[in-house]
């Protein structure tokens, strides 16, 4: 099992320089994130297509390509537990709240025992 954030899911779907390492590495491990990464990997689909990094063909493969990511990877599903694991990190860090949200599932995930890669 390795925990995967949303940044780390987006070169999954949409071409970027990490793509490839991050598809051999994916396919090793079984992929864990957080209930609500696909909102973030969506909303930088979009971006992407806005900001014209993407074109019309371009944003339908990465959602599909992320269609069909989700169907594959466990989600953290535990809204109360991961919002008050959160809220104990914006307590003692300086985190943004997507990152104390997925920071906080992470921890989740691992049993409050997250190991190295």
């Amino acid at each position: 099992m390795r925990y995967w954030d949303a940044s780390a899911l987006v070169p999954l779907c949409v071409a970027e320089p990490t793509s490839d390492a991050l598809r051999q590495l994916g396919a090793r491990d079984q992929i864990v994130t957080w209930c609500l990464s696909s909102v973030e990997i969506a909303s930088a689909i979009e971006r992407r297509a806005r900001e014209g990094a993407l074109d019309a063909g371009g944003r339908e493969r990465a959602l599909a390509n992320l269609a069909e990511l989700a169907g594959a990877w466990t989600e953290v599903t535990a809204l109360g537990v991961v919002r008050e694991r959160a809220l104990r990190l914006l307590a003692s860090h300086a985190p943004r709240a997507a990152d104390a949200l997925q920071l906080a599932a992470a921890l989740i995930a691992s049993g409050e025992r997250p190991s190295g890669w």
